[in-house]
């Protein structure tokens, strides 16, 4: 992106340090309380180093974490992610993303859903104030017209065109695995299984909002397919087809696997000798796997 553009980017009032520890969950302003009197801070949800990196694979920036390696800090990554989405005029779409409620869903969970509403409106308008008053003193502040982010002079108005609302459908799932598989083919097996755990924690959440329920725990894989087994009765059992079991029994297997592969928590992020491989077929399965996981679990879901 040049400094022309970037310069041209209302955008680019975020781009300061002060404002990208606020985004990447790195301040906190207090904290917020439930009626039972438990406690949780008011921030963003903490980004750490391997989901930022995710962050920007997701839009398009592939980006790998090395484990044990060299990386740039936290805040470098959102800073080129930033500008990388300047330069594709998606600022909205990633504000928008950081902002959903799906990803509080980790802080607001174990409480009623009236008073995880209510508290994601606090905790997010608190922010945005937070935002806003740094801007202030330039003369801006950011809003949001329709479901559109935007950054403009204080007291102007705006309009825009309304967006279409994001619906996950087999065309999006397709666009998604061509572009893991483009990274197969490019040799960067560890983006290709980003994208594909991505889409697959896309898909879960999508059809439990369907639902009107909140997912349970973004970011684990596991939990949200429980989460949809449970909304979905796809749960095995004796009235069932012995078949159509071992169907369901060998996805149950599938999640298991992909959630375990790259986790932060597996050995997979080890060094060396512990690292664990992975081969182009490998890749290739992971990424086939979590496409028909995905299609199989929308076709429930829209029946």
């Amino acid at each position: 992106m040049s400094t022309t553009t970037q310069k041209n980017s209302p955008y680019a009032l975020l781009k300061t340090k002060e404002i990208i520890a606020i985004l990447d969950g790195d301040t906190k302003y207090g904290t917020y309380e439930f009626k039972d009197q438990t406690e949780i801070p008011i921030m963003m949800p903490y980004l750490s180093g391997p989901d930022l990196c995710g962050l920007c694979t997701l839009f398009g920036l592939p980006t790998t974490y090395s484990w044990g390696g060299v990386n740039l800090s936290r805040w470098q990554y959102l800073d080129n992610l930033m500008i990388h989405c300047m330069d594709e005029n998606r600022c909205s779409d990633l504000l928008a993303h950081l902002f959903d409620k799906k990803q509080f869903s980790k802080m607001l969970s174990r409480h009623e859903a009236d008073e995880m509403n209510a508290a994601y409106e606090y905790i997010t308008k608190s922010i945005m104030q937070e935002i806003n008053a740094i801007l202030f003193f330039g003369g801006n502040e950011l809003t949001i017209v329709g479901n559109q982010f935007i950054v403009k002079p204080i007291g102007s108005t705006v309009t825009v065109e309304a967006p279409k609302i994001k619906t996950i459908d087999r065309e999006y799932i397709k666009g998604i695995s061509s572009r893991a598989l483009a990274d197969v083919e490019q040799k960067n097996y560890d983006s290709a299984i980003t994208k594909s755990r991505t889409l697959l924690e896309e898909i879960f959440c999508y059809v439990i909002e369907l639902k009107n329920e909140i997912p349970s725990e973004s970011g684990d894989i596991a939990k949200l397919y429980k989460q949809v087994r449970t909304l979905y009765n796809m749960h095995t059992d004796a009235n069932t087809d012995r078949r159509i079991n071992t169907l369901l029994s060998g996805l149950n297997s599938i999640v298991s696997a992909i959630a375990e592969m790259r986790n932060k928590d597996s050995d997979a992020h080890g060094v060396g000798a512990n690292r664990i491989s992975i081969d182009e077929h490998h890749a290739r399965l992971f990424v086939n796997s979590a496409m028909t996981m995905s299609d199989f679990i929308l076709s429930v879901a829209t029946k």
